[in-house]
């Protein structure tokens, strides 16, 4: 009976600490580039657009295509880091527990 109440009160713990580690995570931010600055995106936490920057250098017609590309490949940097710092975070909080392979945290 001891083991189920540790049991409990390790896990009513954890919840705590995930419910910290989403409000770290909400007030995260990352910022991607791309054509060597030329572009930039910075997303928060939970992956919603923040800001945009785009070099006045590419506002010619016939390089729409190319600013496409680079608010894409910016765009897609800054998610790229958001959750890499994510998957980083989850796995300090969730050291040493036994989680199966592939277990997407927080849930």
């Amino acid at each position: 009976m001891k083991d189920l109440l540790g049991l409990m009160g390790k896990a009513k713990e954890m919840q705590a600490k995930f419910q910290a580690m989403q409000e770290d995570i909400s007030t995260l931010e990352a910022t991607g580039v791309a054509g060597g600055g030329l572009v930039s995106v910075t997303l928060t936490g939970k992956g919603e657009m923040k800001s945009l920057k785009i070099d006045p250098s590419l506002f010619k017609e016939e390089e729409v295509e190319i600013l496409e590309d680079l608010l894409l490949a910016a765009h897609n940097d800054a998610k790229a880091k958001v959750d890499a710092t994510v998957q980083e975070k989850t796995r300090e909080l969730t050291a040493g527990l036994p989680i199966p392979p592939g277990m997407k945290l927080p849930f």
